[in-house]
């Protein structure tokens, strides 16, 4: 089945029966719950379902209703029922095109990303996310494990988890969020946070990059950003680094930490297999998320 064919069959099913569930989904359509999720992941930010804990509803309102488009990259400018468009979104009704392609395109690759890294999270740990776009698809992929303790200097992920937490109680976490100077991206940075991580303790802890390079190691374009990652790295028993394959390559105004400093970096199956030759002996592990079938190399 096509995708567009599978989407438009997830939605007729939301709209018939009013609710469904991942599992009931992906039985009916012979897929992976993975799949699903992203499905409904697409179908949700265009406005024509609500996406629950488990599932989806059809929406709560008519109000603004958006109408499910097959190319998966929606309007930016249809009212109503957006849900948490993340950050670095336009929202504006002339969005170059070519963007909204490549914006839908990296959406999908932190989404395959964060399926995987979301394996290393069980129930009862503490959970480090850094702030950006590839932690706030993670802190999605965790919604949902019970018991978790999310330590993070994104308003952006403790909002999402907060209301999630807010609408099911059989999904309650608790959100620790580290205070410090707020950033145009929502991210809290500076000696605040820095002093806040200091006392922690993280079981595991996710961090997003601006770039990847051979050379530079782990960059970031924000001075104060760098040294809050830096804190959690020292506050995670193990550390992983979570990008898409476009940011290998590019290099910020600052170096975060060197590539063998964490456990492990997963990135989308993207990237160039020249490319990954090249990153896999500096790093300590290599993990590569596919779409298809999340594996690790």
């Amino acid at each position: 089945m096509l995708v567009n064919d599978r989407r438009a069959r997830v939605l007729d099913e939301v709209t018939r029966r009013g609710s469904v569930t991942v599992a009931e989904l992906a039985s009916l359509l012979g897929v992976s719950g993975m799949t699903v999720r992203r499905d409904l992941d697409v179908l949700a930010r265009q406005g024509v379902l609500d996406k629950v804990h488990g599932g989806a509803t059809a929406p709560r309102s008519s109000t603004g209703l958006g109408t499910y488009d097959p190319s998966g990259l929606g309007s930016r400018h249809d009212s109503g029922l957006r849900r948490d468009p993340g950050p670095h979104r336009d929202p504006g009704p002339h969005r170059d095109p070519a963007a909204a392609t490549r914006q839908a395109a990296q959406d999908a690759a932190e989404a395959d990303v964060a399926e995987l890294v979301a394996t290393l999270v069980e129930p009862g740990m503490a959970v480090g996310l850094s702030s950006g776009s590839a932690t706030l698809a993670v802190a999605r992929a965790l919604v949902g494990v019970p018991d978790l303790t999310v330590v993070t200097n994104s308003l952006r992920i403790a909002d999402l988890l907060q209301r999630v937490s807010a609408a099911d109680d059989s999904a309650a976490q608790s959100v620790v969020l580290t205070g410090g100077v707020r950033t145009p991206a929502d991210a809290l940075v500076g000696p605040v946070a820095v002093r806040s991580l200091g006392h922690l303790h993280c079981d595991v802890v996710m961090i997003g990059v601006h770039g990847i390079d051979q050379h530079a190691g782990f960059t970031t374009k924000n001075l104060l950003e760098a040294e809050t990652n830096r804190a959690f790295i020292s506050a995670g028993s193990s550390v992983t680094v979570v990008a898409d394959h476009t940011r290998w390559g590019r290099v910020g105004l600052t170096t975060v930490v060197d590539l063998d400093a964490v456990d492990r970096v997963v990135v989308d199956d993207g990237l160039e297999d020249e490319h990954a030759e090249v990153l896999r002996p500096l790093v300590n592990e290599l993990w590569v998320a596919s779409p298809a079938a999340p594996a690790h190399t």
